[in-house]
């Protein structure tokens, strides 16, 4: 089987692109929508900036773990992006390219269509190895696999809290 690097999906929300690029560019609120994210430390409720880092917190089933990461472009309504280059249980202390995250926010008719990217930074890992941690680390699939579903659920949560706060008074 060929490795996937790249897992990329969209949503239309009806909401207008500043408003997407706002919610998704705290990376302190992703745990509202992230099926794996449980928030993070670092910048606070204002959009992060390129160069500004954060500490997420995730949890898969019972395991729990943080990563460091970077941002690496805002601007704003239009697309946010950051890299996990640190990852440890209580500390992300095993440095090296892990993952980037991109998020487009692009004006469509009835709001914005937000596009979520993972790429896996793991390049230099052998793809037996990568095969192997990624089997025990998702319960059995593909890193490429499990991001896929992740993406949808974050997307149609992110949609779902947008839209409901979008139509409050």
């Amino acid at each position: 089987m060929t490795r996937v690097f790249t897992v990329s999906r969209s949503i239309v929300i009806s909401v207008p692109p500043g408003d997407a690029y706002e919610a998704v560019s705290r990376p302190s609120d992703m745990g509202r929508w992230s099926p794996e994210n449980q928030g993070t430390t670092g910048p606070g409720e204002d959009s992060a900036a390129p160069g500004a880092t954060f500490v997420g917190r995730n949890k898969r089933g019972p395991f729990r773990w943080v990563t460091r990461c970077t941002v690496t472009a805002a601007d704003p309504g239009s697309r946010f992006a950051f890299r996990v280059h640190a990852i440890g249980l209580k500390q992300p202390r095993l440095r090296g390219p892990i993952a980037t995250w991109e998020y487009r926010f692009e004006p469509v008719e009835n709001g914005t269509r937000v596009t979520e990217t993972w790429v896996d930074d793991r390049r230099a890992w052998p793809a037996f190895v990568a095969a192997v941690f990624d089997r025990v680390a998702t319960s059995g699939s593909t890193f490429a696999a499990f991001q896929d579903r992740n993406i949808n659920a974050t997307l149609r949560n992110l949609k779902r809290e947008l839209e409901t706060n979008s139509h409050r008074p």
